[in-house]
């Protein structure tokens, strides 16, 4: 069978860690990789080479897409290169896979909307989140009716990154200037991108405006001055990233959309994923499903006893779940995020050696990481309202709902 050839552009933190579960699909073989600095190459050639032959190797990404042999490029670079590498890339026609992030600025989101429009190259988003077992399960529950009509969805990057972040300098991450420089709502597509799928953003409904309030920045400055501190040169560094930053978005349908980034101060790892509809409710933060036709709202008024009784019971909705997160193995639990990456980058290889109409596509890119450019604008305009662009131009009225897995 044929084989989709990748060239994988960015092997730090994150490019590094998806070559494990593409070197794990059969129907993919890695046959590039690029990076600026050298000794990631050499990681990158010594993990492949112990699966098949070595790929070619690159550290200019001009010549990586003239000389490179490959199909599609993944993009796992800095945020502030992916929308230009993926512009790059669709010019050259290959079968563009971008990594996440947040946006610099709105007219970078519509540059990469006009550069699909133009070429017509596939383009996917790799948004893991959209792929995980809870946000599928919660979005099989409201596609089945048994969360009623939704209302009100909320999601978090939660997550305690001050080593990393303050690591920026030693392990060539990228972070740091973006904590030190900005102060925004910079990471939002983990907790956005299964909201916007159950809400149907972009495909009948839109993200109309947003404000975005930010509180002061401690934890960066406070954790700095300790012995944990990875880089001692940054002792007396001022960021003007807040602590908390919570995003307030409201869509044509009159759902409204709560984003909030914590990740400068000491606490445990969380996505808050929450759903909320007329007939009842899922929790990511407690694996919680709380249906009215089944659970007695009234039955305690202590939460603790509500957390301690329901806590988990979403493992008893498991015939809600794709097959992938009913029949997964250990293995592939090891294989990024808990198996969530495996499943992402299956799809992605499906697809591209298919019919090549990807579910999380570049109005779903536009849209997502333009948030970040707008809570920026928000939170330096005193928490203004901003207005969402709408990168269809009017065609989310007529596309049709399109989930990243048949349910």
């Amino acid at each position: 069978m044929e084989k989709l050839k990748i060239g994988v552009v960015g092997l730090g933190q994150r490019g590094f860690a998806l070559l494990s579960p593409l070197l794990a699909i059969k129907d993919a073989v890695i046959t590039a990789v690029c990076d600026t600095y050298e000794d990631r190459v050499q990681k990158a050639v010594d993990l492949i080479t112990a699966k098949y032959d070595a790929p070619a190797t690159f550290i200019n990404f001009d010549e990586f897409l003239e000389k490179g042999d490959f199909t599609a490029v993944l993009i796992c670079t800095c945020w502030e290169e992916h929308i230009k590498m993926a512009i790059k890339s669709m010019k050259a026609g290959k079968i563009t896979a971008m990594e996440v992030g947040g946006a610099k600025n709105i007219e970078e989101c519509w540059e990469l909307v006009e550069t699909y429009e133009q070429t017509k190259t596939p383009f996917f988003f790799l948004e893991n989140c959209c792929y995980d077992r809870f946000e599928l399960l919660s979005l099989n529950l409201a596609r089945k009716g048994y969360l009623g009509e939704i209302v009100h969805c909320k999601g978090a990057y939660a997550h305690d990154l001050r080593d990393e972040i303050l690591g920026g300098n030693v392990n060539r991450h990228y972070r740091l200037e973006e904590y030190t420089h900005r102060n925004c709502e910079n990471y939002p597509t983990h907790e956005l991108g299964p909201i916007a799928k159950i809400l149907d953003i972009n495909r009948g409904n839109r993200m109309v405006s947003l404000v975005s309030v930010a509180s002061k920045g401690a934890g960066l400055s406070a954790f700095a001055k300790t012995d944990k501190n990875p880089d001692k040169t940054l002792a007396d560094r001022v960021f003007k990233q807040g602590d908390v930053v919570n995003t307030v978005i409201t869509c044509e349908g009159g759902e409204t959309i709560l984003l909030t980034l914590d990740t400068t101060l000491p606490r445990f790892y969380s996505r808050d994923f929450t759903v909320r509809g007329t007939k009842g409710m899922t929790s990511g933060e407690v694996n919680l499903v709380f249906l009215e036709e089944k659970l007695n709202p009234h039955e305690f008024y202590e939460t603790e006893k509500t957390i301690e009784k329901y806590l988990n019971n979403a493992n008893e909705f498991t015939e809600f779940l794709p097959p992938y997160w009913q029949n997964i193995t250990d293995e592939e639990r090891e294989l990024g995020h808990g198996g969530m990456d495996l499943y992402m980058l299956r799809e992605f290889v499906r697809i591209a050696l298919g019919d090549k109409h990807f579910p999380l596509d570049v109005y779903d890119a536009a849209a997502w990481m333009c948030i970040t450019a707008l809570s920026e604008k928000s939170i330096s305009e005193g928490n203004a309202v901003q207005l969402v662009p709408d990168f269809t131009k009017g065609e989310y009225k007529n596309r049709k709902r399109f989930d990243v897995i048949e349910l």
